[in-house]
């Protein structure tokens, strides 16, 4: 059984790594936080009794159930709209909702336009290669390289052996280091 001082060491251990996970998949950073959140509450209430030893395999299989969770809201989200005279002022006639929203100012990310642009499409190109891989190659690759996660934690995470997950990672970047090759990027 975990005391409360493993479960609350636990939690420390793997907060910026499921972050950093979260807001890759999520591309939100309040909405990272507050799935992250949500599953360490899960892993506390619900299994906070377990072995010490049992809760990484626990919270990443919660993690990844949250965030799935936040997907299919963000989905029914989506799918609902507001007619065109929601955005329509009540005491106005002359109403341009064009106008409204063309005069709404960007955030900008950075300085220069030309090498936002530029990181955007990299970063498009990485991922289109990233979800090209198999499944297990993505996961182990992810695990290993975006996580920061060892070898034994990703294996025991992924529930396969040490050998597995090198051999996974290594499988994955051939993979994306040809695919990116061909699109112009150098590894």
């Amino acid at each position: 059984m975990a005391t409360l001082a493993e479960l609350s060491d636990f939690l420390k251990s793997v907060e910026k790594r499921a972050f950093k996970r979260t807001n890759y998949h999520v591309r939100n950073d309040e909405s990272a936080l507050d799935i992250v959140q949500d599953s360490m509450m899960k892993l506390a209430e619900h299994y906070g009794h377990k072995p010490a030893d049992e809760l990484p395999m626990l919270f990443q299989r919660i993690l990844g159930n949250t965030t799935m969770d936040w997907f299919r809201r963000q989905k029914v989200k989506n799918a609902l709209f507001s007619p065109y005279s929601d955005f329509q002022p009540d005491d106005d006639d002359s109403f341009d909702i064009l106008e409204n929203l063309s005069t709404a100012e960007p955030a900008a990310m950075f300085d220069n336009p030309e090498t936002n642009s530029q990181r955007a499409q990299t970063l498009r190109l990485i991922e289109d290669a990233l979800l090209l891989l198999p499944h297990r190659q993505r996961e182990a690759f992810l695990m290993r390289y975006w996580e920061d996660m060892d070898v034994a934690e990703t294996a025991t995470t992924m529930g396969c052996s040490e050998g597995s997950v090198k051999t996974h990672c290594f499988r994955a970047l051939q993979a994306l280091s040809k695919a990116l090759n061909l699109k112009g990027i150098k590894l």
